[in-house]
């Protein structure tokens, strides 16, 4: 029986559904209140070079499809094991963690904002949404997959609502008076791309419908570079909306931007939408971080690239030790940045040059591969040959130079980053060295690579092993008998 096949519309709203997060709305919050709507051109720069990001992804799918571990097997047959194991859990596995956190974050502010009364503490909040997603996702029951659209949608529709009455002046709240010129200089604007990236990352998640959706070799591309129009177009209208009722300065200042918007626009009503809204889009978000973390690490425990207690799965198949590194993590986080307001911020910069590295080495592995393996069949390839890729590695660059306009707190996260990087590069080697016992940058050719999805190369190898193991071990007792033969003679 043929499965029915996903088309485009399904392709854009699951990357619709995974790129937008709260956590975006407290950085349409920042962006406009430190340079006005010019923020709008800081955000056209950022989703062209996810744009580019989503293009060389879909490239890379096109020559290893239907691959679970995506991205560090790309990585694993560009540029060898110690790249991969640095980018994926340097870049991908803390960035993620980091950018889960800042959804607990917003979860605990929220709720704070909704229920003044109860005078809660808001770490609490966050412990609290933590401690139930773990739970669940150790049970093996994803509580809200079923949901998930219906959530993803309620903020979509509800942001473009409430984006456009404050476009069009339509709130009951008072409009503020400031300027709302496009006036920003060109160096505030540039300083401010790194951080509208934060925006737009996640589409690459569109990937893993490849084997379920019609033609993927269009409907992957065309459906991540939907769902970042889509959410341009939603966040263009929230940031006019936002600075008509909202002052600039408050905007910068607060942690939950959406909420002031929301009371200023609507009143009591519109907080209690805001707030509904927000909730249920930070659960499934945190949720869907918790979740993908944890098969993700637990694959990279099943192809060693990461210790394999990290592979362990309990009796209902959840990945447990994967799922509760990551939430613990993820706790931590929370509270760190509840208790001390302004490492919120901080963290959003963090979690952002993670990101960006991870895709940088992937326009990277595009490029080395083109020259490497040009004749690897692709049923679809970034047009213009290695331009894009190239533009891409330079935008990546460029926001990671630029990812604060503020000299001390750009120097700040480059300094956390580094040391992150510094330590890992350390884990990395000793890893893929003595662990892995492979060359530290040789590529693994790219038949093996994707032969690794199956089970039987495991069983195989496991095989392999036990028979080396056997012959040594006979070798070693034919030459001992023949030593203590020649002792006796």
């Amino acid at each position: 029986m043929n499965e029915k096949k996903l088309g485009l519309p399904s392709a854009i709203s699951t990357g619709v559904g995974l790129i937008l997060a709260t956590s975006c709305l407290l950085v349409i919050g920042q962006g406009s209140g430190a340079i006005g709507n010019s923020f709008v051109f800081s955000m056209i720069i950022a989703l062209a070079f996810n744009a580019f990001t989503a293009l060389s992804v879909s490239e890379l799918d096109a020559m290893m499809p239907q691959l679970t571990g995506g991205l560090a097997q790309y990585t694993l047959v560009g540029m060898g094991p110690f790249v991969s194991v640095l980018t994926m859990v340097g870049g991908y596995v803390i960035g993620m963690t980091v950018f889960g956190s800042l959804e607990g974050t917003m979860f605990g502010r929220t709720m704070a904002m909704l229920f003044p009364q109860l005078n809660i503490p808001m770490p609490i909040y966050g412990i609290a949404l933590m401690t139930i997603i773990i739970v669940l996702n150790c049970r093996g029951v994803d509580m809200f997959a079923k949901v998930q659209n219906v959530v993803a949608y309620s903020l979509i529709i509800s942001l473009f609502a409430m984006g456009i009455m404050g476009t069009l002046l339509m709130g009951k709240g008072e409009i503020i008076p400031q300027d709302h010129s496009l006036n920003g200089n060109i160096g505030s604007i540039l300083g401010l791309v790194g951080t509208a990236f934060y925006m737009f990352v996640g589409c690459e998640f569109v990937v893993p419908l490849s084997p379920f959706v019609k033609k993927p070799e269009f409907t992957i591309p065309a459906g991540m570079i939907g769902s970042l129009v889509v959410v341009f177009l939603m966040q263009l209208f929230c940031v006019f909306g936002f600075t008509n009722y909202v002052s600039f300065a408050e905007l910068a200042a607060n942690g939950s931007p959406h909420m002031l918007y929301g009371i200023a626009l609507l009143g009591e009503f519109g907080r209690i939408w805001m707030g509904i809204v927000s909730i249920l889009a930070v659960i499934s978000t945190a949720n869907t971080v918790i979740n993908s973390l944890g098969y993700l690490l637990s694959g990279m425990g099943r192809i060693n690239l990461v210790p394999d207690v990290f592979s362990k799965k309990n009796s209902r198949g959840a990945p447990y030790v994967s799922i509760i590194t990551i939430g613990i993590a993820m706790t931590i986080l929370v509270v760190l940045s509840l208790v001390a307001s302004d490492l919120l911020n901080f963290f959003l910069k963090v979690a952002s040059v993670f990101w960006i590295i991870v895709y940088l080495f992937l326009h990277l592995d595009v490029i080395f591969l083109r020259f490497r393996m040009p004749k690897v069949p692709r049923n679809f390839k970034v047009p213009f040959g290695i331009v894009i890729p190239i533009l891409g590695v330079a935008g990546d660059a460029f926001m990671i130079w630029g990812i604060d306009n503020d000299p001390d707190v750009r120097m700040k996260v480059y300094v956390a980053c580094f040391v992150t990087f510094v330590l890992l590069g350390i884990y990395s080697y000793l890893w893929v060295k003595y662990i892995m016992k492979k060359p530290l940058l040789k590529a693994v050719p790219i038949k093996e690579v994707m032969a690794m999805e199956n089970e039987m190369y495991y069983q195989y190898h496991e095989r392999y092993a036990l028979k080396v193991n056997f012959a040594v071990n006979i070798e070693k007792k034919e030459i001992s008998d023949q030593e203590g033969g020649k002792k006796n003679g």
